[in-house]
């Protein structure tokens, strides 16, 4: 069971970092850094897209409007972060007593 719960951290720690170079790559692509008709940047751009937004979509749904401001990339690392902790600190030690 200790197995499942690293493969499950690893997972959050994975989409952690997807969500970090989706908010990069869009400041990248709002300054006008990248050439958009890249086809390599566009099947990453499109990939981290495809991989963040439906999480994004539910937090702007909650978060009152900002105007131009997206917070949901900052929640959503909060709320991954949370998940972390509380696997650490209070699900595995439970695991490891009950011995499973």
């Amino acid at each position: 069971m200790l197995a499942v719960i690293q493969v499950i951290l690893l997972a959050l720690n994975i989409y952690w970092w997807i969500i970090i170079a989706a908010a990069v790559l869009s400041w990248l692509y709002a300054f006008n850094i990248v050439n958009s008709g890249n086809q390599f940047v566009d099947s990453v751009a499109t990939f981290l897209y495809k991989a963040t937004e439906p999480l994004f979509r539910r937090i702007r749904r909650i978060l009152p409007d900002l105007g131009g401001l997206d917070l949901s990339p900052l929640v959503a690392l909060l709320g991954i972060f949370f998940l972390q902790q509380l696997i650490i600190l209070y699900i595995a030690p439970a695991v490891l007593r009950a011995g499973i």
